[in-house]
């Protein structure tokens, strides 16, 4: 422990790993008090990692590495623990004079728990808890209806989602240039990956680059896999080191298309909050009575990028390969497992929960939803993508397939796990029974 001889703040990193734009450090640094800044590997989070190899680990290691360079610039330090939060807060009430902790707001329901947990614990010693809205531009409370029900469809949420932007002025938290306000203290030591219980990766942490050029031709290029049409700041906007205004600002400037992505993702927030049971079942729950097949011996060649349908194992294996997948191959491989093969949704959600490195709960839950046609805004049951007729259409010149699929044209690659007609015949029946349509 490093001795602190005065009353101080805690500001809590959590989703928000920036010092850029950050709204709950903005308020904290204006509070006038000295700001300790904290960050905990959460042990409930990371028990639940199988592989202890993950990248998602060691891209947070690497950005908080970056963020105490920073902090060390201007005399101060990040304090990183490892613990459950609520042993953490328990540990540094009794170390430090703690005012009030700071916060941005979380809304999956672990975090929900979790926060109520830390809440009530520093209410019991008199602690103010401060929390804000900083990963969304608006939170599920604020796009409605007006009898105040949630919407459940894309398009008209997105209407008065636009409608509120432009009657709202939002613009990005002034950068934290109160750098005195952070407490004056010697480094803290941040725990290594071995300690953590993990081990390195091939991840590596730079700091997001928007590209205007590639955002710019993004409703043109966002469906090719094999050209670099997509911004790849998935990975940036879940762990916060890019803020969503500032993506925002360059979104309204440059193209609708991919301002619609960043609705989108507001819109499976919100389903998650108002509709909480769609985390484990069907947001249409007679979806449940789906009798799906479950093939474990096919599930593995879905899982390796061995079906023989190039697209779809090309798809796989860049997941398996570096924890990224294009987004329109994420929707066919989805399609695929769900009415080809007829595994259920939540197999194909886990496993892109244990291998993206832009896992979203609720996106990750709301697109697989859709491809499975359970979910509240989704493909419907009978539209089954065809991977061959996907090819053409959006690799026509085999270069993402044969980047990914190297022994494409020799004997060594794989026959069909099943056959296009007759599986797609299949879907249709088993969903019409499931259904009683």
């Amino acid at each position: 422990m490093i001795k602190i001889n005065k009353k101080i703040a805690i500001f809590w990193f959590r989703r928000d790993l920036r010092l850029e734009d950050n709204a709950g450090l903005y308020h904290a640094l204006q509070s006038g008090i000295p700001i300790l800044p904290l960050f905990i590997f959460d042990t409930d989070i990371l028990s639940q990692l199988e592989d202890k190899r993950d990248r998602r680990v060691d891209f947070i290691h690497q950005v908080l590495t970056s963020l105490q360079i920073k902090l060390e610039a201007i005399g101060s330090s990040l304090c990183v623990k490892i613990g459950k939060p609520l042993d953490v807060f328990t540990q540094l009430v009794n170390e430090y004079d703690i005012k009030a902790i700071y916060t941005n707001r979380d809304y999956e329901k672990y975090a929900l728990q979790r926060d109520k947990e830390v809440n009530d614990f520093l209410e019991s010693k008199s602690i103010q808890f401060f929390t804000f809205k900083d990963q969304v531009i608006f939170e599920a409370n604020e796009v409605l209806k007006g009898n105040g029900e949630p919407y459940t469809i894309f398009t008209p949420y997105s209407k008065i989602w636009k409608n509120n932007l432009a009657e709202r002025s939002y613009t990005q938290n002034p950068s934290q240039q109160l750098t005195n306000q952070f407490v004056k203290v010697a480094k803290m030591p941040i725990p290594s990956l071995d300690e953590i219980g993990f081990m390195k990766t091939d991840m590596l942490f730079l700091p997001p680059t928007v590209d205007e050029s590639i955002i710019a031709t993004y409703d043109e290029t966002r469906n090719l896999p094999g050209v670099e049409g997509t911004t790849r700041l998935s990975v940036h906007l879940r762990f916060g080191t890019v803020s969503v205004r500032k993506l925002l600002t360059v979104a309204l400037k440059l193209n609708e298309q991919w301002l619609n992505e960043l609705i989108w993702r507001e819109f499976f927030m919100s389903i998650l909050v108002h509709f909480p049971h769609v985390e484990t079942g069907a947001f249409r729950q007679k979806y449940e009575a789906i009798a799906w097949r479950n093939n474990e011996t096919e599930f593995a060649a879905w899982c390796e990028g061995k079906t023989g349908y190039p697209i779809v194992d090309a798809g796989m294996r860049q997941l398996n390969e570096t924890g990224w997948m294009h987004n329109r191959v994420r929707m066919v491989v989805a399609s695929f497992l769900t009415k080809h093969l007829l595994i259920d949704w939540r197999w194909g959600e886990a496993y892109f929960a244990n291998k993206l490195i832009d896992y979203e709960l609720s996106a990750n839950n709301g697109n697989w939803q859709w491809a499975a046609g359970c979910g509240c805004d989704a493909a419907p049951y009978f539209r089954v993508f065809n991977p061959s007729e996907q090819t053409k259409r959006f690799d026509p010149d085999l270069k993402y397939i044969r980047h990914w699929v190297k022994e494409l044209d020799s004997f060594d690659y794989p026959q069909p796990i099943v056959e296009h007609s007759f599986a797609r015949n299949r879907a249709l029946e088993v969903y019409k029974r499931g259904l009683n349509m």
